[in-house]
């Protein structure tokens, strides 16, 4: 086969980069304690242990001979500019944050960023949900970003209040039950 099928390209893939969801402009990005140290962790553990690996993999690989068809020396450096890919982006991303302590919030009788809230929509099924940073959203574990159109609708609500959620198939009530922050 020739090495016009199989040879990677090397150049920078910045515009291919779709990790993260994009702030809506004019927006801060506003991370948690635990989202930043989250982060950081992650980059460390990128930058001082899976990066280093995969260099001595890829050097071990070439060290081989062949290049055009070793699957160790192909994957190494398709994983190296993943690896270093994930890194700017993390680096980027980490210079732009506003860490929010959401245990300093003054107004605890209302939902602004980290608070929990245990509300419950128009059919009485309730939900508990905590408003976090666009990189630390698990919608599945209750964590919405607080750009999200449930957040939105929630901020600046108060316990027993009920707001107004729209979507694409009608608009629905919700009715503030509990609003929490963490203990200072």
């Amino acid at each position: 086969m020739s090495k016009a099928f199989v040879k990677e390209n090397d150049q920078d893939d910045d515009d291919l980069e779709l990790e993260g969801t994009p702030l809506p402009a004019g927006t801060k990005n506003y991370i948690t304690l635990d989202g930043y140290a989250q982060l950081r962790k992650e980059l460390e553990q990128l930058m001082n242990v899976e990066r280093p690996d995969m260099v001595q993999t890829v050097s071990w690989a070439a060290s081989n001979g062949d290049r055009s068809e070793n699957g160790d020396y192909l994957y190494g450096k398709k994983r190296l500019r993943e690896i270093d890919r994930r890194i700017r982006f993390l680096i980027r991303r980490l210079e732009t944050v506003e860490v929010v302590d959401p245990a300093q919030q003054p107004n605890r009788d209302q939902i602004f960023f980290g608070a929990t809230v245990l509300y419950s929509d128009s059919a009485g099924e309730e939900f508990r949900i905590t408003i976090v940073g666009i990189d630390e959203a698990e919608p599945l574990q209750g964590r919405i970003s607080w750009i999200s159109p449930v957040a939105r609708a929630l901020l600046k609500a108060r316990e027993g209040d009920t707001v107004i959620l729209r979507t694409p198939g009608g608009v629905e009530e919700l009715d503030i039950l509990e609003v929490s922050y963490p203990r200072p």
